[in-house]
């Protein structure tokens, strides 16, 4: 199983299906507040439903599609971050994330995203690594900003998230030459 130690507090670990009851935990207690920005919450209920998602998360590991990792503050699930899309052909990688309101402050997805770009830039030898979040998350958006991505726009009518519409800020970060 692959893990990556963050710092003292922080392990990001592959998922796998014995997490699965911890997600389902975790999502239930946040639900309403994930629900604003993540068009799968209101949907994804059961320790079955996260045993899909693991699933399937595995297979595209597997095929170098995509990577999904838990993540752990100080041994405890907290969150989720992925490379929802690996682009060999591109030399991209897009992350996304999300992180259980009450551990948000901490620094944690800035710290996790950073470790995300590391892996992205020194292993996969992409070259950019892009974030698109909600245009008004503005606290996913400040992620960005203290990484010291630039935005490159914002595209309009991006994805419906529980009957809204919502628009996307991307943000992007090149390897440095």
């Amino acid at each position: 199983m692959f893990a990556k130690k963050v710092d003292d507090e922080l392990e990001l670990v592959l998922v796998h299906p014995a997490l699965a009851m911890k997600y389902a935990t975790i999502v239930e207690a946040n639900r309403d507040y994930l629900s604003q920005w993540m068009a799968w919450a209101p949907h994804v209920k059961t320790e079955d439903d996260f045993k899909a998602f693991v699933k399937n998360s595995l297979l595209d590991y597997a095929n170098g599609k995509s990577m999904v990792c838990a993540i752990e503050y100080k041994g405890i699930l907290v969150g989720n971050i992925a490379f929802n899309t690996i682009k060999p052909e591109l030399k991209m990688v897009e992350i996304g994330y999300w992180l259980d309101a009450r551990y948000q402050g901490r620094g944690i997805m800035t710290r996790c995203c950073q470790a995300m770009i590391n892996i992205a830039f020194n292993h996969l030898k992409v070259e950019k690594v892009q974030i698109s979040a909600a245009k008004d998350n503005y606290s996913s958006r400040g992620v960005c900003e203290r990484l010291g991505m630039t935005l490159e726009g914002v595209i309009t009518n991006k994805e419906v998230v529980s009957g809204r519409i919502l628009d996307h800020a991307v943000y992007g970060l090149y390897k440095p030459q």
